[in-house]
């Protein structure tokens, strides 16, 4: 028997790639001694070039490795020419390229309102709020267990509930291996490890009620992934480990808690018209969910 759940290994957040601007060249001076490289009336700042490697994750020891600036600037550096080409071709005035400017813009903006009031509450996290949040998941911390698992993952496309659902009843991996080959889906098998700090509460404890040989399906990232679990070890995190996950962790379900309060004052401010306020009424989406 299969359980069915979903996992979400790293926190949710609002991302973008945003396209370069939509005004004219040259319109803003760089600052003196500031510029790192120039494209005709355009200028690469240093500025850009620092939340570039920010973006790229770059750690703060490697943001000097010249192979890394090499890299990086040679990046920005074509996609700044690459944009002047369509500024000049007049692309941004082609409606569906318009529409995905605006978009970047929006989700931009939208992630910068995020973390603007969620930073304000982290930094309000008090160590008493970190102890009670160490002490209500013990699954995460003082009963956290490292599971190695036997493991067969597949890419999650179009066509992901319907494989789901054809492993329903099967018994075992072996049987999955054969189903997703019949089914002509690729797929690789291992081994792996699952830390019970990652996964949902119902999931963790789904798990402990396991009889042997039970498989389990999760998702991770792009990856459908189902699961028999091999062994245990428990691995209690504790001390100053325990303090930076507890305030990741923390920090990761304020983001959650603010997108879904975002989302009910805005859907509470708009009017949909038409066929579209049937289908976003409490009716029509309780309607579609059950359909679905």
């Amino acid at each position: 028997m299969i359980a069915v759940a979903r996992i979400s290994l790293a926190a949710t957040l609002l991302c973008a790639v945003v396209l370069s601007g939509c005004g004219k060249s040259g319109d803003t001076a760089a600052p003196k001694g500031q510029v790192v490289a120039q494209l005709g009336a355009e200028v690469v700042t240093t500025q850009e070039l620092e939340n570039e490697l920010r973006l790229d994750n770059i750690p703060a020891d490697k943001q000097k490795d010249p192979e890394i600036l090499k890299r990086v600037l040679s990046d920005l550096v074509t996609r700044k020419y690459l944009a002047r080409q369509a500024l000049d071709s007049k692309l941004d005035r082609e409606p569906g390229v318009l529409l995905d400017v605006l978009r970047s813009r929006d989700i931009v903006l939208a992630n910068a309102t995020i973390s603007r009031s969620v930073a304000g509450k982290v930094s309000a996290t008090s160590k008493t709020d970190i102890d009670k949040y160490i002490a209500n998941n013990p699954a995460k911390f003082a009963n956290r267990r490292l599971m190695t698992v036997e493991q067969i993952a597949f890419p999650i496309g179009a066509n992901a509930q319907s494989v789901i659902e054809a492993m329903r009843d099967v018994k075992s991996l072996d049987e999955i291996d054969q189903k997703l080959t019949a089914l002509n889906i690729q797929h690789s098998r291992s081994m792996g490890t699952l830390n019970s700090a990652d996964l949902p509460e119902s999931l963790f404890n789904q798990m402990q009620l396991k009889r042997p040989d039970d498989v389990f399906f999760l998702r991770a990232g792009p990856n459908g992934v189902f699961v028999v679990i091999k062994s245990e070890d428990i691995r209690p995190l504790s001390g100053e480990a325990a303090d930076n996950f507890a305030r990741q962790a923390l920090r990761t379900d304020l983001f959650k808690s603010e997108i879904g309060m975002a989302s009910v004052a805005a859907n509470l401010e708009a009017k949909y018209q038409d066929e579209y306020a049937k289908l976003m009424s409490p009716q029509g989406q309780s309607t579609g969910a059950t359909q679905k």
